[in-house]
Parts: C-alpha cells; sequence; structure tokens
C-alpha cells in the first residue's frame, strides 16, 4: 500500500504545506493513474487531522507559544522538567515580582485611577470652554500615564504624524483591554462601550463629565441605527475628540488581525488605523476572558517583567468610490496587518463565544446545516 504525503515543514504554524492543488498532490504520487487505489484514503485522513491540528481559528484565542521560557510560571507549567539553575532563578523572580514590583504596581494603578476619578469631576463642573477641554486632556493624559507606568510598560510609537485628529475615527486591532490605555496615554480619544453599573458605572458617569464619551444601554446597544446616528453626530463635530474603537469586537492574540465588524466603516469619515504589536517575552498581554476574570488578569499583567509593545499610525484612509464598508473595512485591515506583522484572517473572532448564524450557513446541502459546522464569516 501506498503512502501518500507532502513535504511539511515547520514554521509560524504548526504545520506548513507547500501551495499544491488538491489534485496534485493525489495525482504525482500515483504517476497520473485515475483509478481508484485504497491509499487514496489515507490521503483525505491525513488532511482531516491536519486540518484539525492545525485549525487556524481557535488557536487564535490562546496564549502565544515562546520558543524560550521567560520564567513565568503561566508560560512554562512543567517547571519539574527544569534545571536546578534556572529553578533558582524562577525563584529569585517570584520574590523580585510578587515582593517588589506588584506592590509597587498597585500603588500606581490606584493613584492614577483615583486621580482619573477625582480631577475629571472637577473639571466636569467647569463651564463649557475651550479651558475646560484643555484641562480635560491634560488630566487624562496624565492619569492614562500613571496607569500605564503601573504595567511598567515600554511602548515605542511611530509615524505619529499620522496620530488621529477630530472629526475621525481612530480602529486598531485588539489584544487587550489596556490597548486603551496604550492608545490613551499618547492622546485623547472619545470612548465607545456599554454602560455598566457599580463601580465600573461610576467611573464611566465621572469620565463623561469632562470628555464626551459615548457609553450605550444595554437595551440600546443592538440597535444598530441608533449607534450610527450617534457615532455620525459625534464625528461630525469637528471640535469633538476623534472615536476609539476596536472593531474585532473581541481579543485576539496577538498573532493575526480577524473580521472587522463593518459598523464604524459605514459612518461617512475618516479612519484612522492603528497596529499594536506585543512583545510576548515580557509578558502576554492577551486576554482571555473565557478563561480568566479582568481581576486575575490584572494580576498577571503586574506580575509580569513588563508590557512591551509598538504601536503605529497608519497614513488616513476614507472609502473609495465604489466600495462598500466590507470591503472598506477588509482593506483597513489588511493594512493593520501588514504593518504590525499579523496574520490577515477573514474569520469572524465572535465565533468563540456564539454559535454561526443561519444566514452563513446558506450555501452548506441540505441537511449538513443542523451540525455544528464552523464557516468563515464573510
Amino acid at each position: 500500500m501506498k503512502l501518500i504525503c507532502s513535504p511539511l515543514c515547520l514554521s509560524g504554524g504548526i504545520i506548513a504545506k507547500e501551495p499544491v492543488s488538491l489534485e496534485q498532490e493525489i495525482q504525482e504520487p500515483r504517476g497520473g493513474g485515475g483509478e481508484f487505489d485504497m491509499s487514496d484514503i489515507l490521503y483525505f485522513c491525513r488532511r482531516g487531522v491536519e486540518s484539525i491540528v492545525d485549525d487556524e481559528v481557535t488557536k487564535r484565542f490562546t496564549a502565544e507559544e515562546l520558543e524560550s521560557w521567560n520564567l513565568l510560571t503561566r508560560s512554562n507549567y512543567n517547571l519539574h522538567h527544569i534545571s536546578a539553575r534556572l529553578t533558582v532563578l524562577w525563584g529569585l523572580g517570584v520574590l523580585i515580582r510578587y515582593g517588589f514590583l506588584l506592590p509597587l504596581r498597585v500603588t500606581l494603578a490606584v493613584t492614577g485611577v483615583g486621580l482619573l476619578v477625582v480631577l475629571t469631576s472637577i473639571v466636569g463642573w467647569l463651564p463649557n470652554s475651550r479651558m475646560k477641554k484643555y484641562l480635560s486632556e491634560k488630566v487624562n493624559l496624565m492619569c492614562y500615564r500613571i496607569c500605564v507606568r503601573a504595567l511598567t510598560a515600554i511602548i515605542t510609537y511611530h509615524d505619529s504624524d499620522n496620530k488621529p485628529k477630530n472629526g475621525g475615527i481612530c480602529v486598531a486591532n485588539h489584544t487587550s483591554p489596556i490597548d486603551v490605555l496604550i492608545l490613551a496615554s499618547d492622546g485623547c480619544y472619545s470612548m465607545v462601550g456599554q454602560a455598566h453599573g457599580g463601580l465600573m458605572g461610576f467611573i464611566q458617569k465621572t469620565l463623561v463629565k469632562a470628555c464626551p464619551h459615548i457609553w450605550f444601554e444595554r437595551s440600546e446597544v443592538k440597535d444598530r441605527h441608533l449607534v450610527a446616528k450617534r457615532l455620525s453626530d459625534h464625528v461630525a463635530d469637528k471640535t469633538k475628540l476623534p472615536i476609539l474603537i476596536f472593531p474585532e469586537g473581541t481579543c485576539i492574540n496577538n498573532t493575526s488581525v480577524m473580521m472587522f465588524k463593518k459598523g464604524s466603516f459605514e459612518i461617512d469619515c475618516t479612519i484612522y488605523p492603528v497596529a499594536i504589536k506585543y512583545d510576548p517575552r515580557f509578558g502576554n498581554a492577551f486576554w482571555n476572558s473565557s478563561k480568566f476574570r479582568m481581576v486575575t488578569y490584572l494580576l498577571h499583567m503586574m506580575s509580569s517583567w513588563a508590557v512591551v509593545c509598538s504601536v503605529w499610525y497608519l497614513p488616513p484612509m476614507k472609502r473609495e468610490e465604489g466600495e462598500d464598508a466590507v470591503q472598506f473595512a477588509n482593506r483597513v485591515k489588511s493594512a493593520i496587518a501588514r504593518k504590525g506583522g499579523l496574520v490577515d484572517l477573514l474569520w469572524d473572532g465572535g465565533l468563540k463565544r456564539s454559535k454561526v448564524k443561519e444566514t452563513q450557513l446558506s450555501d452548506i446541502p441540505e441537511g449538513l446545516s443542523t451540525r455544528k459546522t464552523t464557516v468563515p464569516s464573510i
């Protein structure tokens, strides 16, 4: 029996294959013969196993694998296989990170958030004027930079001439909630999000007094027309800050960029793309929200060595004539992926939590649509 296989090698993914068509890959080992051979079954079995092992979607929702250990327990749980010398270094690292760095970082974080609430409350009482806008921007920049220092963030900003301007929308790839801090420490933005209760809701209400953020009630989030109208009204006022949006709608592990939701690209305004790339060697910035709560995630970040990342401001982009919102979103996404060295994927990141919509199963033969099938959202 013949075993049919193609050259495989290790690369950025788990399995790398030469770009050969299915027909060529089957026919070449058989010498071009057209008769069925029992070994053909092995080919399809192998391709099926490869598709499962090298799934390009679900592996984007787990932490990026490192080539070498960075002395963080969460990046290597097989500590008993490590030499005594490395174990001693790991122990010293634990003492430094949890005994010295963590208390200092927590103090800075509490200070930054406390100042943000107090100072924005004071600025919020001032009448609308150029002075209020000036003070609001200075207060936000100062407090966000204190919070960034609580993470020991080392950020390199590139092409600052392309920074977002008033009356536009800033879109970026999304890895973590701290993406907001990374960008807000270099410029002021109007945030968009759902209104919360409790402590988070109190902070949101305080922030909106000093800066025109856009918070939606839970019942309003699904009203696309209402959301689009409020965003359009905001960007139409050139005195208001640019809106910051993460069109992926979920956190990806910073190895790729997944499908951008078209909503923000339907608005007639200038889009300012931003690419964010973290260095996982010093700490994994990806937030796996299905595995860790926010407090646990922030504890991981504050007990890491540092947050090292690069931010690229891309040239502003506008929707071209004859281009629909989906095409425009894909063009912006591709530009961000190229600049940040990320893989450009068409899959919808929302598939990690929700089922495939019936409208996406229209091309699947009848009888198969009830199966748990994952298809790209295009």
